[in-house]
């Protein structure tokens, strides 16, 4: 489990970077780059990282899920993921 603080940077990350967005693509046309230095850091998209939704696990994130490996493993085991079955053959 991550802490609270790390979940919640990362939220705050991808509400900076939504609000910056449009300013941001507009610098980038201009080409003014100066002043697209002069934006917070965090304003950019590369700064964000993928979390699992449940856990807030930073590594083995499974984008079509939005959770960690592990996380999914569990659900999928218990039969919680519609269309996900443990393989048998």
């Amino acid at each position: 489990m991550a802490k609270e603080s790390m979940k919640a940077r990362e939220v705050k990350r991808a509400k900076t970077v939504a609000k910056y967005a449009s300013k941001r693509k507009a610098l980038k046309k201009s080409g003014d780059y100066e002043a697209l230095q002069k934006l917070p850091r965090n304003a950019s998209p590369i700064r964000m990282h993928n979390r699992c939704k449940l856990t807030g696990r930073p590594k083995g994130y499974m984008r079509q899920f939005g959770i960690s490996r592990v996380t999914f493993r569990e659900m999928a085991n218990k039969g919680l993921i519609p269309g996900v079955t443990k393989a048998s053959w």
